[in-house]
């Protein structure tokens, strides 16, 4: 019986050989990129991850927050 042999991985990487080190292209688009996620995150963005933050505490405590929005239902039907 013939054992298995795996074969070796064939890939080859942009280095071929030397050692990897980043363009000053690749820079120049990196700095590019992060100027332009930094520029988004005005009013719009803020306000996403406000809302977010509220829906994560609101659902974990999903029925405390529906208490709290009841009790004060419940209270002024008694009073009117």
């Amino acid at each position: 019986m013939k054992p298995e042999t795996l074969a070796a991985p064939s890939w080859s990487t942009a280095s071929f050989g030397s050692e990897a080190d980043t363009s000053p292209m690749e820079l120049t688009a990196l700095n590019e990129h992060l100027q332009h996620c930094n520029s988004s995150h005005g009013l719009v963005f803020r306000l996403r991850c406000a809302a977010e933050a509220l829906n994560g505490f609101a659902s974990a405590r999903f029925m405390i927050s529906l208490g709290l929005v009841a009790l004060p239902a419940l209270v002024l039907s008694l009073f009117l």
